[in-house]
């Protein structure tokens, strides 16, 4: 993963994925991811991690857009507009997920979300490379734009990363608030 270590990573490296997952651990504050172009990546590098089963709820992939709306109740009239590749979409399938994710009537603490286009093909008027990720707890919603250059596989990669530094990022924010 870009911006995570890998497990085979030489010694003395810092798996950043793990470092995230051990904050959350000591926080005791969970989380859920909600996928789209990722299609399950995100998930799967969190889960990486030696237990990460404390914290880490679930996930939905909704790669068709259809499923953003029925899954996570992302505004059917947003994503008719503005389509699936969008800031106010990625900001509602973070939002979305946390509710889903629920246990025992509580919403996960965190939501992660990706959307955008891997390629090969643009998506409408998205080109390939453009990417947002979103992370929400009960409060606030942080959303980014991102341009990401390479094939396909490179793309996703790219977005992984980024969901996780955002989270990183809103730990550290959210946290000073």
């Amino acid at each position: 993963m870009a911006g995570a270590a890998s497990p085979a990573a030489g010694a003395g490296s810092v798996d950043s994925t793990a470092v995230l997952v051990e904050r959350l651990i000591a926080e005791g504050r969970s989380v859920a991811v909600a996928e789209s172009l990722t299609g399950g990546a995100l998930l799967a590098e969190l889960i990486r991690v030696p237990g990460a089963s404390a914290v880490v709820r679930g996930g939905v992939v909704a790669y068709d857009t259809a499923l953003k709306h029925s899954l996570l109740g992302v505004d059917a009239g947003l994503l008719a507009a503005a389509g699936p590749v969008d800031p106010a979409v990625a900001s509602a399938m973070a939002e979305g997920v946390r509710a889903v994710a629920a246990v025992g009537g509580h919403p996960a603490d965190w939501g992660v979300a990706t959307t955008g286009v891997a390629g090969p093909d643009p998506q409408g008027a998205a080109p390939v490379g453009l990417v947002y990720v979103a992370v929400a707890d009960a409060e606030r919603t942080l959303v980014r734009e991102h341009r990401f250059a390479g094939d396909r596989a490179a793309v996703r990669r790219q977005a992984v990363a980024a969901a996780l530094a955002l989270l990183a990022d809103a730990l550290d924010a959210f946290s000073a608030a």
